[in-house]
């Protein structure tokens, strides 16, 4: 079964903002802020929810840039279809949560190191606004075994 799930990451000027996952799934990564969407909302509304729950802040408007699915070799059925958004303007001042401690990063130095492995195959679509949409397979170590990635035209 498929999962779907919501990847909001926040784009002003050369600044891209990241928070640090403080526990579960993903813990010591860099990483947008998203998560599940619940059964009473759009995509848009649990990307919505869920940075204000991660940062405590909100956004104006959002746009959808990719679609990538993750697949786990070892765990098929435990499929994710996540929707990857960005906004450029947002209401608030992100804040440290129980979840996430946000940070700025100039989109030379982003820490693609202590990231999860497919970022760096699809960010710099996203950084110059390209859709995209992809799929990437993993090994039981997180590493990547197989992927493909599409420009959307």
């Amino acid at each position: 079964m498929k999962k779907e799930l919501t990847l909001l990451i926040i784009q002003k000027d050369n600044k891209i903002l990241l928070g640090i996952k403080k526990r579960g799934f993903g813990m010591g990564k860099w990483n947008g802020f998203g998560g599940k969407v619940e059964k009473d909302e759009t995509i848009e509304d649990g990307a919505r929810r869920e940075l204000f729950e991660e940062a405590g802040i909100s956004v104006n408007s959002i746009e959808k840039i990719g679609v990538l699915n993750f697949i786990w070799e070892h765990k098929k059925e435990e499929a994710l279809e996540v929707n990857i958004f960005k906004a450029t303007d947002f209401v608030g001042e992100p804040q440290e949560t129980e979840e996430m401690k946000p940070q700025w990063f100039s989109i030379t130095e982003i820490p693609f190191e202590k990231m999860w492995a497919d970022d760096k195959y699809w960010m710099q679509l996203f950084l110059n606004n390209k859709k995209f949409e992809g799929k990437f397979i993993f090994d039981e170590h997180n590493h990547i075994i197989e992927h493909e990635l599409h420009q959307q035209l």
